[in-house]
């Protein structure tokens, strides 16, 4: 019998993946995220998954990068896909705006993008808070992606030209 030690260890194994040959990466974009249920779900869920990546809040975008092995990338696009529902609102968080509740019925999570890159961007799961797509897009530039920015700015510019 495993001691707790050697238990702990074995379910770390388990959820971490070899990444030597590469990090997993997928890039989020969703309309809204002002819910603290949901972003607790997202922050929660990366670490319980051993991933790392950014949210990056901005006004009228926010985009979510995670890195990871396939398996854990595979679970969390469960999450972001289908177990979150997007056009709801937790009770605590209602707002009496007419348009923000408009909003929230068309608000979901598109998957911009998943690929293989060489070696991990971030650390631990953050929220970034960004005044302007400029502050947001320097945000990216730092860690040496700012073609993530680049690929969800320009997917939300070509989605509001559509409504």
């Amino acid at each position: 019998k495993l001691s707790a030690e050697q238990r702990r260890e074995k379910k770390t194994k388990r959820t971490t993946e070899d990444t030597t040959n590469g990090v997993h990466a997928s890039v989020y974009r969703v309309l809204l995220l002002d819910d603290p249920a949901k972003r607790f779900k997202i922050e929660t869920n990366c670490k319980q998954l051993h991933m790392t990546g950014c949210v990056v809040l901005c006004k009228d975008i926010n985009i979510i990068v995670v890195e990871g092995g396939p398996k854990q990338q595979k679970k969390f696009r469960r999450l972001m896909l289908h177990r979150i529902k997007w056009s709801s609102s937790s009770k605590n968080h209602m707002e009496d705006d007419g348009n923000d509740e408009q909003n929230k019925e068309k608000n979901k999570c598109v998957l911009l993008w998943q690929g293989t890159v060489k070696e991990r961007s971030f650390g631990e799961i953050k929220f970034k808070s960004c005044p302007t797509e400029n502050f947001a897009r320097e945000h990216f530039r730092r860690h040496g992606v700012e073609h993530y920015w680049d690929i969800g700015h320009n997917d939300s510019v070509l989605d509001a030209s559509t409504d």
